[in-house]
């Protein structure tokens, strides 16, 4: 196929070469052009670089797919004269793989279906380390034949495909799971903090923890006390991994949807407020997982 992408940063560049090592022919935009030279040279009869995202609609693709920062960079590359619905072919199909609201995908598949066009939301889960695997689980919104049309497409890119429902319904799997991660790993964070303070051995804590119903994911495959796991952010300076900002972002898209649904989530709201501070202690580019600091003794 011929894939339209753009957003080449620490997820976007490994999906994009996961497709391209797929054997598809790819044109490809981001506001750093060194992120787009980086594909360009690995694969330089396979992509093409666009100077904007107004040429690369333009452009005869089969797909686009997006995979931006936040909703305000979507609704930018979407909509206005030089966004992609109305520079681009009703023929091309999209795909938006950003972590946003679900009202922002909700308004994309309304102008979408107006113009006789098809749009996906399909956020992703698995970081960096399973974008480049091609491990990623995609959460996908939208109408279900259309899921089924580019399932082997995201396959690509992705372990774990799973349709969940109407358009919008992919960001709210997103922001609802990554609600719950950051509620477990504060949970996991400040019983560990506890025990070890009380005299524990935290690997002994940890396999304790690991074999009774304290057990989760953020206590037995991403501990964030230091040196109780290896290959985790903790047990390297707690860097690599899914950054302390990007929870907090997933967190305020998590509250602002709950607001809106005028749904409670007072975890989910305190969780915002402590990786919120965290934040402004100057420590949010490091992994999420580092929140554990503010339950430690300095």
């Amino acid at each position: 196929m011929n894939i339209g992408f753009i957003g080449l940063g620490n997820m976007g560049s490994p999906m994009a070469i996961n497709l391209l090592n797929a054997g598809h022919h790819l044109t490809v935009f981001d506001i750093v052009e060194a992120s787009v030279h980086q594909v360009a040279e690995q694969y330089p009869q396979r992509v093409k670089a666009s100077a904007s995202p107004k040429a690369l609609a333009q452009a005869e693709l089969d797909l686009i797919m997006t995979m931006l920062p936040a909703s305000a960079h979507v609704r930018s590359v979407y909509l206005g004269p030089d966004g992609i619905f109305a520079n681009c072919s009703s023929k091309t199909a999209l795909i938006d793989s950003s972590t946003i609201d679900p009202q922002t995908s909700r308004d994309l598949a309304k102008v979408a279906q107006d113009q006789q066009m098809v749009i996906l939301d399909a956020p992703v889960s698995g970081g960096t380390a399973g974008a480049q695997a091609g491990t990623l689980t995609f959460m996908v919104g939208g109408d279900e034949q259309q899921y089924l049309r580019f399932k082997d497409i995201l396959s690509l890119m992705g372990k774990n495909i799973v349709y969940c429902g109407g358009s919008g319904n992919g960001q709210v799997a997103k922001v609802v799971n990554n609600m719950l991660l950051g509620i477990s790993m504060m949970g996991t964070a400040e019983a560990m903090s506890l025990g070890v303070s009380l005299g524990m051995d935290p690997k002994t804590l940890a396999g304790i923890i690991n074999t009774s119903s304290g057990r989760c994911w953020s206590s037995d495959t991403y501990n964030p006390f230091p040196g109780v796991l290896e290959n985790v952010p903790s047990s390297r300076g707690y860097s690599g991994g899914f950054g302390a900002d990007l929870m907090l972002k997933d967190l305020g898209l998590a509250t602002e949807a709950a607001k809106a649904a005028q749904q409670p989530v007072p975890l989910g709201s305190l969780a915002q407020q402590i990786y919120q501070t965290f934040s402004l202690q100057g420590k949010g580019h490091l992994d999420f997982s580092a929140i554990i600091q503010l339950f430690q003794k300095q």
